[in-house]
């Protein structure tokens, strides 16, 4: 496995912790331009009441504005395989690179990605497939709202 992969997931793996310390759903994110940090974010949906602030959304805001030529040379890392909405963020700033923790508690539309030239890189860490069990297992009803079901 890629270290380099594995040392940015663990800060997203971080972010996720975060979130779930703050009683929300454990998923999250960083974005990363050359080798460097440049956002982070986790699923805020319970903590803000929001519908639409996943963990990938939350880390591409707090990224803040970039130039589609920026864009161009990110790779974001999420604990778990990205949903629709946030895969249409990543193709419409035309991130080339997804590293994913996990994609077997969820899968989005990688195959879809894989078509538009988005190269999936999935890590299958044991850690955040635990991480995601514990949390549906006690959090059923949480998690089917997540991911629309």
């Amino acid at each position: 496995m890629n270290k380099v992969h594995v040392k940015f997931m663990e800060e997203a793996i971080r972010q996720a912790v975060l979130g779930l310390s703050a009683g929300g759903i454990p998923i999250g994110s960083v974005l990363v331009k050359n080798g460097k940090i440049i956002g982070r974010g986790y699923n805020k949906r319970v903590q803000r009441g929001s519908a639409i602030l996943h963990a990938e959304m939350d880390c591409l805001d707090d990224a803040g504005r970039l130039s589609l030529a920026d864009y161009k040379k990110c790779i974001i890392y999420s604990t778990l395989s990205p949903c629709d909405m946030c895969t249409g963020a990543i193709l419409l700033y035309k991130i080339p690179v997804v590293v994913i923790g996990e994609n077997k508690t969820f899968k989005g539309p990688e195959s879809y990605s894989k078509k538009r030239g988005v190269k999936i890189i999935n890590l299958n860490m044991k850690k955040c497939k635990d991480m995601m069990a514990n949390f549906i297992k006690k959090n059923p009803l949480l998690w089917n709202e997540d991911i629309a079901v």
